[in-house]
């Protein structure tokens, strides 16, 4: 089993449904990915006004896990039909999240996972995060 980390060019779709309306957000990276003890692994680095955010996804079977650190940091965790807790930090604080995954399919060169997302006991809404990525041929580092 290889742990060479591959470039790749990452597409990261995120739709919250709340309130009866839908928000798009879409972010084009360029990011890594890496496969071991049977998980995968896709990062990413976003440049945000707060400063750089490193993000780590990582999925295996029903279970997924998404890492962030920065500018924001960020622990959430994700299991199929269960509900796990994490947390989300803040210059002003750290909020306690909750996530119930109704959907976690990967494939090659897809994420998908749907979850309801609570933040501080109240419901933050629907996300559906699509990530889509492809080798990238031309090193861009």
């Amino acid at each position: 089993m290889s742990s060479t980390e591959i470039p790749m060019k990452i597409n990261v779709k995120t739709t919250i449904h709340q309130h009866g309306g839908k928000e798009v957000y879409e972010l084009a990276v360029f990011g890594r990915y890496l496969q071991k003890d049977g998980a995968s692994f896709l990062k990413y680095e976003e440049v945000q006004e707060e400063g750089n955010v490193r993000t780590i996804v990582k999925v295996a079977g029903d279970e997924a896990l998404i890492l962030r650190g920065g500018a924001v940091k960020m622990r959430l965790p994700f299991r199929l039909h269960k509900k796990l807790r994490g947390s989300y930090e803040m210059p002003f604080g750290t909020f306690e999240t909750m996530t119930l995954a109704k959907r976690i399919e990967h494939s090659d060169g897809l994420i998908d996972i749907l979850y309801d997302f609570t933040m501080q006991g109240s419901h933050a809404g629907t996300y559906h995060l699509e990530i889509t990525f492809q080798e990238d041929k031309h090193e861009h580092s």
